[in-house]
């Protein structure tokens, strides 16, 4: 009995070898099958985590790269003075989609395949003349998209009618823009005889010449950052208060705009409207004396606003053409 219980034991131990064995070798068959399939793969290219440098993938300046885009440009956060309340979303509206050409031919510089200049002019009154605005958006425009000319013509104290001469629209179309940019409303809304269908009417016929000679350009109006009216109480004292026609002129402006096909910029309203647009630039200390035109460091903010809803625009266009 004890003899055949100690063979049984032998038995088992040697059947337990036998499994661990067995399991053994069916590791081994693993890897081995394992190591021959892994030579088969590196007989071919090994697939890359991102498009090689030297490699050309047709569309892929517009297809995400290690979550990157190529075409598209971050856009950086804006810092706004303390003082300012009651901000809109720093966007242009462009309901019909007129600036999608541009928008295509900025792409193609921005990536490469166009070299030759784009040009922008920015045409307008005292805001533009002084320079610092506009310049402020053709800076940030060469910065990120090389090729580009940006040409401001303004003239003080102009309303639109001041352009609806010919010598006046020619000097524009001589310039031969891509995308041209109107700012006005500041003295128009000066007029203490405002009248919005005069307004309008005049809006009108400064565009339709500018369309006879440049058909096929964009057009993108902006609208005034607000301004006071004086009055004065003495020989020596003047008082000012906020001008209560710029929000009329403003609503003229994107009435037109939107009844046209234009895109329209809407500075009032962004740096806070009816309610905030004048108190926040003067509260800041961004207004000359005069209460009407602005410090250097407020045109040069103006310019970042610009530049930034621009670029947003054309985020949202390359974002949607795949």
């Amino acid at each position: 009995m004890e003899r055949n219980s100690m063979t049984g034991g032998v038995l088992m131990k040697k059947w337990n070898l036998d499994k661990v064995s067995a399991g053994w070798r069916h590791v081994l068959c693993c890897l081995v099958w394992m190591l021959m399939a892994a030579q088969a793969v590196q007989a071919q290219d090994a697939v890359p985590l991102c498009p090689m440098p030297d490699k050309v993938t047709a569309g892929s300046d517009t297809l995400p790269v290690c979550s990157m885009r190529t075409d598209t440009i971050a856009v950086l956060r804006l810092t706004y003075p303390a003082a300012f309340r009651q901000l809109a979303d720093n966007v242009l509206t462009d309901s019909l989609g007129i600036l999608k050409p541009f928008w295509e031919q900025l792409r193609l510089r921005h990536i490469g395949v166009v070299t030759d200049t784009l040009r922008i002019v920015h045409v307008g009154d005292s805001h533009i003349r002084g320079h610092i605005f506009p310049r402020r958006v053709g800076e940030a425009m060469q910065r990120d998209f090389g090729t580009i000319s940006y040409t401001d013509v303004g003239i003080n104290g102009a309303f639109c009618i001041t352009f609806t001469r010919p010598d006046r629209v020619d000097k524009i179309a001589d310039l031969h823009p891509d995308l041209l940019i109107l700012s006005f409303g500041t003295n128009e809304s000066h007029n203490r005889r405002y009248n919005s269908m005069t307004h309008y009417k005049q809006m009108d016929d400064l565009v339709r010449m500018l369309r006879e000679r440049l058909p096929e350009v964009p057009m993108l109006m902006t609208t005034p950052p607000g301004s006071y009216e004086s009055f004065r109480q003495s020989r020596r004292r003047r008082t000012y208060k906020i001008n209560p026609r710029t929000d009329r002129t403003v609503q003229t402006i994107r009435r037109y705009a939107d009844d046209n096909g234009l895109a329209v910029w809407d500075l009032y309203n962004i740096a806070g409207g009816v309610r905030r647009a004048c108190l926040n630039w003067q509260e800041a200390g961004l207004m000359r004396p005069d209460h009407v035109h602005y410090l250097p460091e407020g045109y040069r903010l103006q310019g970042e606003m610009l530049y930034q809803a621009l670029l947003k625009a054309y985020n949202d266009y390359c974002l949607g053409i795949r």
